[in-house]
C-alpha cells in the first residue's frame, strides 16, 4: 500500500513538471512571436537622453544639381609680375627671400656689368656733341638764309643736328630703363651697377638668381604676384558648357582642407574650345577673396546648375544594412521607454547634410523619426 502511494506521487509530480515546462515554453514563444511580429525596437528614456538622441519630422530641403570640374586658385594678369633686367649682367644683390612682402618701386636687387658704363659714355660724348652741332646748324642756317654758303653745307649740318638729337633721346631712354640717373651721367658720374625695382605690391613667389650668377635679359630673376584679387580657374568640358550661365553659384573644397565648402559665382565664361583638350575655361570670383588661398592651389569644384526642394530627412537619421535604408520611426511610448520601427525607405539625391526620401509624403507625414542617434539601436538591435 505505501509503494503505490508513492508511485502516485512520483506520478503526479511528473505531470505538473511537464506541464511548467510547457506552460513557459509557451510564454517564451508568444513574446518572441510578438517582437518579430511588431518589429519594435524599445529604448529607455534615460538611454534616450544620456546618448543625445534627438526626434525630427521630414521637411522640404533644397538640393541641386551641378556639373562636377576642378581648377585652380589664381590671380588676374596684372597682378603677376615676373621680373627681369633689360639688360644681361651679373646679380651684385638680392636681399628678398621666397613669401617677402614688397611694396611697387622698392628696390629688389641691382645687377652689375661694365657694358653699362660704356653706354652711358656714348650718352655723354653725344650730349657734349650735340651742342657743337645745334651751334654749327644754326649758323649753316642763317648763312644759306642770305645765299652765303651752299644748300649742302646746310644739309648736312641740319642732318648731323638731328641725327645727334635721335641718339641723345634714344640713350636717354636706354639709361631711364636701366634705372640709371641721367643727370649724374651729364655730370659725369658713371656707374657699373644698376637697380632693379618691384613693378608691382606683392609677395615674393620665386626667386631665381644668387649673388654672381649671370642673368640674360631674358631670364626671370624674380616673381611677384599681388593676391588681393584672387579668383577660380575651372575647366568644363565642351559637354557641359552649355549647361553654365554667368551668376551661377560655385561650391568648391580645397584636397588640403576638404572639410570645408567654400562658395563662388561664375563670371566669366571661354568664348573658344581648347581643340586638344576640348574644354572651355571659366573664370570665378570668390565670395570671400579674405580666404588665405594660396596662388595654384588645386580646387575640386561644383557649378549648380538647377536647384529644387525635396522631401528630406537628415543623413544621421538613416541606418544601412544589407545596401538597403531604413529610418527609426517612434511608434509609441510610456513613461519609462521609447518604441520605434524600423521602416524600409527608398533614397534619391544625397548632399552634405539632407537625404531625399522618395514618398516620404506617403510614408513619414506626420511621423517622427529618430534624427540623432539612429545607429546605437541597430548596434544594439
Amino acid at each position: 500500500m505505501k509503494n503505490s502511494y508513492i508511485i502516485i506521487l512520483l506520478l503526479v509530480a511528473s505531470v505538473f513538471v511537464t506541464s511548467s515546462c510547457t506552460t513557459s515554453k509557451k510564454e517564451e514563444a508568444t513574446t518572441q512571436n510578438t517582437v518579430e511580429i511588431n518589429n519594435l525596437i524599445e529604448i529607455s528614456k534615460a538611454q534616450f537622453s544620456n546618448s543625445k538622441m534627438e526626434l525630427g519630422t521630414i521637411s522640404n530641403e533644397p538640393f541641386s544639381e551641378g556639373i562636377i570640374t576642378n581648377g585652380f586658385i589664381d590671380v588676374p594678369p596684372a597682378s603677376r609680375a615676373k621680373v627681369s633686367a633689360i639688360m644681361a649682367g651679373f646679380i651684385k644683390t638680392t636681399p628678398l627671400l621666397i613669401g617677402d612682402k614688397v611694396k611697387k618701386g622698392q628696390l629688389l636687387l641691382t645687377i652689375e656689368n661694365p657694358d653699362f658704363i660704356e653706354i652711358q659714355q656714348n650718352y655723354l660724348e653725344v650730349f657734349e656733341k650735340l651742342k657743337y652741332l645745334k651751334t654749327e646748324y644754326e649758323r649753316q642756317k642763317i648763312l644759306f638764309e642770305e645765299k652765303i654758303t651752299s644748300q649742302k653745307n646746310f644739309l648736312k649740318a641740319e642732318s648731323d643736328y638731328k641725327s645727334a638729337v635721335a641718339q641723345v633721346n634714344s640713350l636717354e631712354q636706354k639709361l631711364k630703363l636701366m634705372n640709371v640717373n641721367v643727370s649724374n651721367v651729364k655730370n659725369g658720374k658713371f656707374t657699373s651697377i644698376i637697380p632693379i625695382y618691384a613693378p608691382i605690391s606683392g609677395s615674393i613667389t620665386q626667386v631665381n638668381a644668387s649673388v654672381g650668377k649671370f642673368m640674360n635679359a631674358s631670364d626671370v630673376i624674380l616673381e611677384v604676384i599681388n593676391s588681393e584679387h584672387k579668383h577660380l580657374e575651372l575647366v568644363v568640358f565642351e559637354k557641359d558648357v552649355l549647361k553654365v550661365k554667368e551668376g551661377q553659384l560655385i561650391k568648391f573644397q580645397i584636397p588640403e582642407n576638404s572639410e570645408r565648402i567654400f562658395n563662388a559665382e561664375v563670371h566669366l565664361i571661354g568664348k573658344s574650345i581648347d581643340e586638344t583638350k576640348r574644354t572651355v575655361k571659366v573664370h570665378g570670383h570668390l565670395e570671400d577673396e579674405s580666404e588665405p588661398f594660396l596662388v595654384g592651389m588645386f580646387v575640386e569644384s561644383e557649378i549648380i546648375t538647377r536647384s529644387a526642394e525635396k522631401k528630406a530627412l537628415p543623413v544621421t537619421a538613416l541606418l544601412e544594412e544589407n545596401e538597403n535604408f531604413y529610418v527609426m520611426v517612434l511608434n509609441s511610448k510610456d513613461e519609462d521607454s521609447y518604441y520605434f520601427e524600423k521602416l524600409l525607405v527608398k533614397t534619391g539625391s544625397k548632399n552634405e547634410n539632407w537625404v531625399e526620401i522618395i514618398d516620404g509624403d506617403n510614408l513619414l507625414l506626420d511621423k517622427q523619426v529618430l534624427v540623432k542617434g539612429a545607429f546605437i539601436p541597430l548596434e544594439e538591435g
